[in-house]
């Protein structure tokens, strides 16, 4: 004790050195000097960080002193508000560990919510898409006052585009919608000349059977128009054979029958336009076909309109040449009736039966009589072999 006291300026110097480097410097302290080893203590928690492996608790000092424990010399904890904070700093490390143990669990979570959401995103679209195409078809089905839809509108007002637009979207039924007139699009196409329109309808597979108020279905109006482009469009398919049954159809859009009980052989035969009659025929038409009202085949009618063109082609195509009506008459009453004598002649070198009755039980000569140009005609045998007269000589 003396020695301590005689080297007061070198022990002082022993206990501050020894409190910083963390030596056993208590052999040199007396009881009245704690204190300087305590303040050394607060004085290193105050430069050292925190969380810093120096802690008191790193180094091993006891944490169950406590604060009213004699100071043996030794470095003892910081107080009880010191160890606290140190005990959390550790806690929050321990939670920290115990995290990452823990991350692979919400990332599969994240993945499955992610795939939800993904799943929910393309039902959202579906469901958008299946609206969208909803409010498509009820523009494009959109009806008019007169029955008019949007394609029926842009054929009317002469708008290709849109109208090619409507059929590539709209399924068929909707294409073949009928107007206040009983029009489909393609009735208006063919009417209206637009053969574009024309191809795609039949491309898409409408009925090209449909009749309008008038009865015409759109190869009547074609016929009527005179419109040979729209009439082939309108027979793309050839007739029927054992190796193409599809042609029935094409045969019997050819037999129908408007209100007035034309057929489109009918029609091209009044126009006189003898490439669509050859065509018809070609197609399948029934060359002898009578007509709805009074059974006149369209040689009848080639007479009647004084037609000797027609009259000749009917008849190298086969036209029956004594086809009676349903009165009776044949072509060769009409035109001796009619007093056409170049038909008359063409009639008769076809070998047309001049004795044939009608229903008022008159021939040919009958109704010729007091014509001498029609009489020089005829011939005046009565005795006929296969319908042709045999001339007798003396």
């Amino acid at each position: 004790m003396s020695g301590s006291r005689s080297h007061d300026g070198k022990q002082t110097e022993q206990v501050e050195s020894g409190g910083v480097g963390g030596g056993s410097s208590s052999s040199y302290l007396e009881d009245g000097q704690c204190d300087s080893g305590i303040g050394s203590i607060r004085s290193l928690h105050s430069q050292v960080g925190e969380g810093d492996p120096r802690s008191p608790a790193a180094r091993g000092a006891p944490l169950d002193k406590g604060p009213d424990s004699p100071c043996t010399g030794k470095e003892g904890p910081a107080d009880g508000e010191e160890r606290l904070d140190s005990s959390y700093g550790s806690s929050s490390l321990v939670e920290s560990l115990a995290g990452l143990d823990e991350a692979p669990v919400p990332k599969k979570e994240e993945e499955e919510e992610s795939g939800e959401e993904e799943e929910e995103e393309e039902e959202e679209r579906v469901r958008q898409q299946q609206q969208q195409q909803q409010q498509q078809l009820e523009t494009f089905a959109f009806v008019s006052e007169e029955g008019d839809t949007l394609l029926h509108l842009a054929v009317i007002h002469g708008v290709p585009s849109i109208a090619l637009c409507c059929i590539a979207q709209l399924p068929v039924e909707v294409l073949e919608i009928q107007n206040d007139l009983f029009q489909t699009p393609l009735h208006l196409s063919v009417y209206l000349e637009q053969p574009r329109v024309v191809q795609a309808l039949v491309l898409k597979g409408v009925n090209t059977a449909v009749q309008d108020r008038n009865g015409n279905t759109p190869l009547h109006l074609a016929c009527e128009q005179q419109n040979l482009e729209c009439v082939q469009l309108l027979l793309m398919q050839e007739p029927t054979t054992n190796k193409n049954p599809e042609g029935k159809k094409t045969l019997q859009n050819l037999q129908i029958q408007n209100w007035q009980g034309l057929t489109c052989l009918h029609i091209s035969t009044l126009k006189g336009n003898l490439q669509l009659m050859a065509l018809l025929v070609k197609k399948g038409a029934d060359i002898n076909v009578q007509d709805g009202t009074s059974g006149k085949t369209p040689l009848h009618l080639a007479v009647e309109n004084h037609d000797e063109m027609a009259v000749k082609q009917l008849l190298r195509m086969g036209a029956q040449v004594d086809a009676q009506m349903y009165n009776g008459c044949t072509p060769l009453h009409l035109a001796v009736g009619r007093k056409d004598a170049a038909i008359t002649a063409i009639l008769c070198h076809s070998g047309a039966d001049t004795l044939l009755r009608n229903m008022e039980d008159e021939t040919a000569q009958d109704l010729a009589d007091g014509n001498d140009d029609i009489l020089t005609l005829l011939p005046f045998d009565d005795l006929k072999i296969s319908g042709k007269p045999v001339v007798c000589s003396s």
